[in-house]
């Protein structure tokens, strides 16, 4: 069955976490424009009011506080978006932070605290909300989809410019959750699958986008962009993979880099 673009995430209750900046706020536009019905969830209550009013008001969208790395805010979640929502479908977790301000670096500088900092807030976040949807499905004897956010950086690293321990080693702890989890449950016909994108110009990337030596960079790193990519690069695959029509499609990572693996990358 072809399902016509601007109806591919109709009537499918839908939970972005990590949707009220960058690449979950752009997933969240796209995602409203195929129909959905959507709660957005991030820490700050501040940003969730301000993405509420960009996407087009309460009457649209509904946004929820929540701390993805605490269990309990997480349970609290998942209840609010069921109660309100009459049901859950799809969840696209988003959420994380790079880890540098905490601490995150190269091995031999990485501190302790960025290291426990970085991994609480990519990898048992994803593990929180993963479990809760999967309970859910289950639970219900519905099939559901989840897409998790990795990244390039978790299995083709560049350390002159983005050496990051934590945050790597995040990124490929949630390819292989995802992974492990996708061919446990595809008997339940729940769909895990991954993105992962290059550089993308987000919030989170500022630092690296506003430096002209890495930009120049891009340019032959990912060349088909000449430098980073955009959110809705992104948005639409997690639309395709959200949807039914990726519903013979699971573990997969997808990779979203402008040409990033394939490229050698000229330094200066």
């Amino acid at each position: 069955m072809c399902i016509m673009n601007g109806a591919r995430l109709k009537d499918k209750h839908c939970l972005i976490v990590g949707g009220t900046t960058g690449l979950g706020f752009a997933a969240g536009r796209r995602f409203l424009d195929e129909g959905a019905r959507l709660v957005i969830a991030g820490r700050s209550v501040e940003n969730g009011a301000a993405a509420v009013d960009a996407l087009g008001g309460a009457g649209r969208v509904q946004f929820c506080s929540c701390d993805a790395a605490d269990a309990t805010q997480v349970g609290l979640l998942f209840e609010h978006v069921i109660d309100s929502l009459g049901g859950l479908d799809v969840v696209y977790h988003v959420a994380g932070i790079s880890g540098r301000r905490h601490g995150d670096g190269p091995l031999h500088e990485c501190t302790d605290d960025g290291w426990q900092a970085t991994l609480d807030a990519n990898l048992k976040s994803v593990f929180l909300t993963n479990r809760a949807a999967v309970r859910h499905f289950l639970d219900r004897r519905r099939p559901g989809a989840i897409l998790n956010m990795a990244s390039v950086l978790a299995f083709a690293p560049s350390p002159r410019y983005f050496d990051t321990y934590a945050y790597s080693a995040t990124k490929g702890g949630i390819i292989a959750m995802s992974k492990e989890a996708a061919a446990r449950y595809a008997p339940d016909k729940i769909r895990i699958n991954v993105i992962a994108p290059g550089l993308i110009d987000t919030p989170m990337a500022a630092r690296a986008c506003a430096d002209d030596v890495i930009r120049t960079f891009l340019r032959t790193k990912q060349p088909l962009a000449n430098g980073p990519g955009q959110p809705e690069d992104c948005a639409d695959a997690a639309v395709f993979l959200c949807s039914d029509e990726a519903r013979f499609v699971t573990g997969t990572v997808l990779t979203i880099d402008g040409g990033w693996c394939v490229s050698e990358g000229q330094f200066v």
